[in-house]
């Protein structure tokens, strides 16, 4: 893979999104000299943390970003572009309505921010969430769906005319959890007496309707070359328990469905051909 001036773009909503969903690729782009670019939309400041991790952090948002620039750095990406957005928690919290959530944000405004990045870094690659957020998350959603409509407005000038010039990248990727993956883990947690409809710290994860949701896989990244960088990122996303996403039930899943990330190809209409390589055709 040729990779002179290449760029990738991913849009994502969090701290420890990057890592814990596409982390591997990321980490493998960046080994083979692609310039990675990270939007992060928010600073994760929704959420429970263990008040000793605070220690030498004004707050939840400071930590969650100083996490985001360790993994960024161990992934070896290229620049993170943070918006001002407020995590918006989880769906129906109090946070859903705070003035500066990213979930109550205009679309139109969003879409903007992410417009004039995409004209100013020019990738020929963008990634950003399936359509349900991988797991129904507001926030996940919102990004999305900002990030869908950045990708055909920054193309075309007469939308938002920012004085950049207009800008086609070539591919536009969803990332997606594979569903052998989520089938397994429900078989697993009602084997052991678990609900999957309240899964998660707080129960506010529905699994069941994750692993009912059919997105086609139009692509997978084999990372297992940069798996200890990718480890490594996890590790910095202390708060939120980024250290057990590497062992225990993750490592055994690793085992059985490999090492590699999954993506529905958005544009261009995807093929019956399974890329093995994002840039693939560029």
């Amino acid at each position: 893979m040729s990779t002179e001036k290449r760029k990738l773009l991913v849009v994502m909503a969090h701290p420890d999104d990057e890592t814990f969903g596409t982390g591997g690729t990321l980490a493998y782009y960046a080994s083979k000299g692609v310039e990675v670019h990270l939007i992060c939309a928010t600073r994760g400041e929704v959420g429970d943390v263990e008040p000793e991790l605070l220690k030498g952090f004004d707050s939840v948002a400071d930590l969650r970003e100083s996490e985001l620039r360790c993994a960024a750095e161990t992934l070896g990406l290229t620049q993170v572009h943070m918006l001002d957005y407020r995590d918006s928690g989880m769906p129906g919290s109090i946070d859903n309505v705070h003035p500066r959530a990213l979930a109550a944000a205009p679309l139109e405004q969003v879409a903007g921010e992410i417009v004039r990045y995409i004209r100013e870094l020019k990738p020929e690659v963008v990634i950003t969430f399936d359509p349900i957020g991988g797991y129904h998350h507001p926030d996940h959603i919102a990004i999305h769906n900002a990030t869908v409509k950045a990708f055909y407005a920054a193309a075309d000038g007469d939308q938002y005319k920012d004085g950049l010039a207009p800008f086609q990248s070539n591919k536009l990727y969803f990332h997606t959890f594979p569903k052998g993956f989520m089938k397994l883990a429900l078989f697993f947690l009602r084997l052991f007496g678990k609900d999957p409809t309240k899964f998660g710290n707080n129960g506010d994860i529905n699994l069941v309707p994750i692993a009912e949701a059919n997105f086609p896989i139009n692509a997978k990244v084999d990372y297992r070359s940069v798996l200890e960088k990718r480890d490594k990122a996890s590790a910095c996303h202390a708060s939120q328990g980024g250290a057990r996403m590497t062992s225990g039930a993750m490592g055994l899943m690793r085992k059985i469905f490999g090492v590699s990330d999954q993506f529905m190809r958005a544009y261009p209409a995807p093929t019956k051909h399974i890329e093995r390589d994002l840039f693939e055709g560029i």
